[in-house]
């Protein structure tokens, strides 16, 4: 027959009443168990070891939904680890474990975590905008565990996953998504355009030139206006500005000219015709003369697969990209995050996806 063994009396923090904070002094009996020994008495509104209601916790991880740690912690007159401890508890009762569904469709990509190229992936359903994991790193060793938690008969099902053109995201679909289709992003894809070709182009012409002054502040002060897009310059006299160097400097034209050309392959939605207009794209790089062109033609002529399958798959990482966006936001409110796997929760709370 079960004794009581001892009493202890525990301060416990509840709701506040009329704006003043209200502490319950609680007598628990510790039960003298034959068979398990002493174990404490359980209370249903008050969890193991908790120094706050069940009740001041729910309330308290609802604020965190909308408002930073700490001014929730000043709100409640409760320590900063207090809140988060009870958000983060909340948040893997609730989050875990994930639902993994039917996913067909996936969305890659990676965030910066912290400065100094520190970074996580986010695996997302394209269909739902549901992320389904978030993990730290982006090298092929790093992402694996989302492919074995999704499990070998869910990977088969896989029909196409849209991703930047990081070959760890690449190989690593290829080994567990035997049935899924590459599709590349456009803005990654022409992102790494610019950088490769336009931007180093214009690095070569102004060291070209550096006799002279005039041109080469021109050519150097021109990075924005050729990267972007011409209906996205600020003003008229950047659009004269380029107009006047695009003139001037044959190297830049072309390149500047494919940039528009490589952009429109993502508008065709026959396969057939995508492929002509690669090719030609292809012919015109290759006798361009421009070498930085000449090597990101050969190397894109590798994965123009992935390019192509668009046409079937109407698949672009913009949502990811919003999604990366708010992540940003999720940060600045919160002053950054000290627990990795804290913040991993609260992304994956803030897309919990379409019902």
């Amino acid at each position: 027959m079960s004794q009581v063994h001892d009493w202890s009396e525990r301060e416990i923090r509840d709701l506040p009443v009329f704006d003043m904070d209200t502490v319950l002094v609680v007598s628990r009996a510790r039960v003298a168990c034959p068979t398990c020994g002493p174990r404490l008495e359980a209370l249903s509104w008050l969890e193991p070891h908790a120094r706050v209601t069940n009740r001041l916790a729910e309330n308290v991880a609802r604020m965190c939904k909308v408002m930073p740690i700490k001014r929730v912690a000043e709100h409640y007159n409760l320590h900063w680890s207090t809140v988060k401890e009870i958000d983060k508890a909340y948040l893997q009762r609730e989050l875990e474990p994930a639902k993994r569904g039917n996913v067909r469709l996936l969305l890659m990509d990676e965030f910066a975590l912290h400065k100094g190229h520190r970074y996580a992936t986010v695996v997302m359903d394209a269909e739902t905008k549901r992320v389904l994991w978030v993990g730290k790193g982006r090298s092929r060793e790093e992402i694996r565990p989302f492919f074995e938690w999704l499990g070998k008969r869910r990977c088969k099902r896989i029909q196409a996953v849209g991703m930047d053109m990081w070959p760890a995201f690449e190989a690593e679909v290829r080994m567990h998504c035997p049935n899924a289709e590459i599709v590349y992003d456009q803005f990654h894809v022409v992102s790494n355009y610019g950088r490769d070709v336009i931007d180093r182009v214009r690095v070569n012409e102004a060291n070209r030139v550096k006799d002279d002054k005039a041109a080469r502040e021109l050519i150097k002060g021109a990075k924005w206006n050729l990267l972007g897009n011409w209906a996205n310059l600020p003003n008229r006299k950047a659009r004269l500005q380029l107009t006047e160097l695009l003139e001037a400097n044959e190297c830049l034209k072309t390149v500047y000219v494919m940039k528009d050309a490589l952009k429109a392959l993502w508008r065709y939605t026959r396969e057939g015709w995508a492929r002509k207009a690669w090719e030609t794209w292809l012919e015109l790089a290759q006798s361009s003369g421009v070498k930085p062109l000449q090597r990101f033609a050969k190397n894109l002529a590798n994965r123009i697969d992935g390019i192509l399958s668009h046409c079937r798959w109407k698949l672009n990482t913009s949502v990811v990209e919003g999604a990366n966006n708010k992540i940003k936001v999720l940060k600045r409110i919160a002053y950054g995050y000290r627990d990795e796997d804290y913040f991993f929760l609260k992304i994956r709370a803030a897309f919990p996806g379409n019902p």
